[in-house]
């Protein structure tokens, strides 16, 4: 697991993304204009929750999330993405 000196404030979470589909099932190479941007990511840390709401999701957990959702952030050369809990549709 990725360890980040990156701490999210309230109902924030910091995922992970994860890597694009390099080929489809039946074996056929899609290339680089091709690729959708994934919806899928690894929770490598969490904020501590707002006051009446306490956090659902926690580290380790791969998630499911909307196509245009968070800000995505680079630390020390990873892409990573951070956004609310409530932009977050599944624990996978």
């Amino acid at each position: 697991m990725s360890k980040v000196s990156l701490k999210p404030l309230a109902d924030r979470v910091l995922v992970e993304v994860a890597p694009a589909e390099e080929k489809t099932a039946s074996g056929l190479i899609i290339p680089d204009t091709a690729k959708e941007k994934p919806q899928k990511g690894k929770v490598i840390a969490v904020g501590s929750g707002k006051k009446d709401e306490p956090m659902t999701v926690k580290v380790g957990d791969t998630v499911l999330y909307g196509k245009y959702s968070g800000t995505e952030v680079t630390i020390e050369g990873k892409e990573y993405l951070i956004m609310r809990e409530s932009d977050i549709f599944a624990v996978v």
